[in-house]
């Protein structure tokens, strides 16, 4: 393993205890720009778009996929399906697919990711592959950044992409990745399957509160 693993329980120690200030303050940091604002709702210039370090997403991060799952998703599901377009259990099918990885944990430090699948931990440096700007059936805009594990000998994955509804440098507050080890292209094409992480520290009602008012 790359990543220390004192190193890593220390900073999941020190992750844990800076939860209360997460809790109040999803977007630490300097407060969102009208082009950032308009990026996260997918509406954006293409000129906008800046390159980003891996460091933007560094921390240790928690799967949703479980907690939709388990149910405790449910109200974000039915406040969805009552601003209309879908019944509960067809968001629900949705985000099933959506959300699906064995992938419980990621760590990220120092341009090195961690993925924990149970007692399995794959970890690879990963170098940056620039970005795609993607347009999707709605019309609405997003991009993927790239990065790539040149380590032939890691089981981790060797394309990795995020997407977390923000154009340039910028502490992510939740993210979706795309994992594969065929090519960037074919991952690309990927639009049903985005597994989605939110900080280690956050609670179950914590997420749910996120996902309800932003």
């Amino acid at each position: 393993m790359i990543m220390k693993k004192s190193a890593f329980v220390l900073g999941m120690g020190v992750l844990l205890m800076s939860a209360p200030t997460l809790a109040h303050d999803h977007h630490h940091g300097k407060p969102l720009t009208e082009v950032e604002r308009k990026a996260s709702e997918g509406i954006f210039d293409d000129k906008d778009v800046k390159d980003r370090a891996l460091s933007d997403w560094d921390g240790i991060w928690q799967s949703v996929n479980p907690y939709l799952l388990s149910g405790d998703l449910d109200p974000v599901l039915e406040k969805k399906a009552k601003q209309g377009g879908k019944s509960v259990e067809e968001y629900r099918a949705y985000y099933q697919k959506g959300y699906a990885t064995d992938v419980e944990m990621i760590g990220i430090e120092n341009n090195v990711m961690e993925f924990h699948v149970g007692k399995t931990v794959n970890s690879c440096r990963y170098d940056y592959a620039g970005y795609k700007i993607l347009t999707y059936s709605s019309g609405k805009k997003g991009v993927r950044y790239l990065f790539e594990c040149k380590d032939a000998q890691s089981k981790a994955p060797k394309y990795v992409q995020f997407s977390d509804h923000i154009i340039g440098p910028r502490q992510s507050q939740h993210f979706h990745i795309f994992m594969g080890n065929e090519s960037q292209e074919a991952l690309l094409k990927e639009m049903d399957n985005w597994p989605t992480y939110y900080p280690y520290n956050m609670t179950k009602a914590q997420i749910v509160d996120e996902m309800l008012h932003h």
